[in-house]
């Protein structure tokens, strides 16, 4: 919670709240808040939780949900947190960088395999295309590694808190992000694969080299830049 700073009247929003035990103590510091819950139970327990009689509940799946009907008006930017379900959490953070534009932060607890590839470096064996997305959008950082230990029951797994901050780039505007995620889907399916070769249904070798970029490199070689130009250039 002390990551999150949170002032009264921001907009925060809790994806998978489970029980509430972070949504009760948040919700105290907000005159509103929005929770997304999947398990239909589990929105009936919080319905009949009086500690959370200022929270506006909402039964839907996060990964289809549309943030746009529940923004304030236009000046105020979303807040978004939670301890995403490790399963699906690459899913809903694709499907929240469709929303990129009223965002300002996002706080997730997630599985540190994920986080390594979210705060990779260009040519790491972790750089993928969740890293070129996610850092296009957002600065991300690592706030606090988290022990198996915290949980119960423990998980096989080591876990982070991770933070992501809007970046104030009039580039986010310029690029759609389903075209920037389509390429880099096709182009680290094949990751062993030279883009000449990978990428070769979306751009010939000469339209490569007349971008500048080195048709031999591989997916993980390509800086987020490069990825953004063939963005730029895709013609379906």
């Amino acid at each position: 919670m002390s990551f999150l700073k949170i002032k009264k009247e921001e907009q925060i929003i809790e994806i998978g709240p489970g029980l509430g035990a972070l949504t009760i103590p948040v919700s105290k510091l907000l005159k509103k808040m929005i929770v997304i819950e999947i398990d239909k139970e589990l929105c009936k327990k919080m319905e009949n939780n009086r500690k959370l009689n200022n929270v506006i509940i909402f039964n839907e799946n996060a990964i289809n949900f549309n943030f746009v009907k529940i923004k304030k008006n236009r000046d105020s930017l979303l807040r978004i947190f939670g301890n995403l379900p490790y399963n699906v959490s690459i899913p809903i953070i694709f499907s929240l960088f469709k929303h990129h534009h009223i965002i300002q932060d996002m706080h997730f607890m997630l599985q540190k395999e994920v986080v390594l590839r979210l705060v990779a470096t260009l040519g790491s064996k972790f750089y993928n295309r969740l890293t070129v997305v996610s850092q296009f959008y957002f600065k991300i950082k690592i706030l606090e590694n988290v022990s198996p230990n915290s949980f119960k029951p423990i998980p096989k797994v080591d876990s982070c808190f991770v933070s992501f901050k809007k970046k104030n780039d009039n580039l986010c505007s310029k690029y759609d992000v389903n075209t920037l995620s389509y390429i880099t889907k096709v182009a680290f399916n094949q990751r062993r694969k030279t883009i000449c070769n990978s990428l070769s249904s979306l751009f010939p070798k000469e339209k490569l080299i007349k971008l500048g970029i080195n048709p031999l490199l591989r997916a993980q070689n390509l800086s987020i830049s490069q990825y953004c130009l063939l963005s730029k250039h895709l013609n379906f």
